[in-house]
């Protein structure tokens, strides 16, 4: 199975046709798609200006979109990098429990789904690599009572995500699903109480 860097080379390669350019950068996604691999596909094709089902688009947007991918995944391959030295550390020094952190970041491992949007539609509409270089900020740092990558405090706990963990704090914002971790309790307990709310108003 091909890896990220080689399906790169495909999206670059002038040599091959645009159909199967477009679809080593759709399969890129499978190795690295921070909101999900629909939401960062319809991210990508917003910002470079590519149709979403467009078999044949302008070479020079996939080119760009690709850019934009990469870049975000240096961000986060580095971050993975740090994690991990931090982690060899605290068992060398007898920390073998992991925080809640941590947890959060096993899930994401490999960088899919680190910054889940639920809908594909709702996403933020920043560089990738800048909402990672935001999200990481947020996890390196005390935990807070807004959204990491926009800023918003109006935040929602959702029952019946499509995917995993299936429930947690959404940013009515940019639409992420947000990291727990990054949230302070109170803000944690605003979100159930919002997402309570909308439930009642919908009854």
């Amino acid at each position: 199975m091909a890896g990220f860097r080689s399906l790169a080379r495909q999206v670059r390669d002038a040599r091959c046709d645009l159909a199967l350019r477009r679809y080593s950068l759709r399969k890129c996604l499978e190795r690295f798609a921070p909101y999900g691999h629909r939401a960062t596909w319809a991210h990508l094709c917003a910002r470079h200006s590519i149709e979403p089902e467009d078999r044949a688009p302008d070479p020079a947007r996939l080119v760009a979109a690709l850019d934009e991918l990469e870049q975000a995944r240096a961000v986060w391959l580095a971050y993975e990098e740090s994690f991990a030295d931090r982690r060899k550390r605290e068992k060398h020094g007898g920390l073998r429990r992991p925080a809640s952190i941590d947890d959060w970041h096993r899930r994401t491992w490999g960088g899919n789904g680190v910054a889940r949007c639920d809908s594909p539609g709702a996403h933020p509409s920043a560089p990738l690599a800048e909402v990672l270089r935001r999200l990481i900020s947020a996890l390196e740092t005390e935990p807070g009572n807004g959204c990491p990558v926009c800023g918003g405090t109006h935040i929602v706990w959702r029952q019946d995500l499509a995917n995993e963990p299936w429930f947690g704090p959404v940013c009515t914002g940019c639409g992420i699903v947000v990291p727990q971790p990054v949230l302070t309790s109170e803000a944690v307990a605003a979100a159930k109480r919002a997402g309570r709310r909308e439930l009642a108003s919908v009854a």
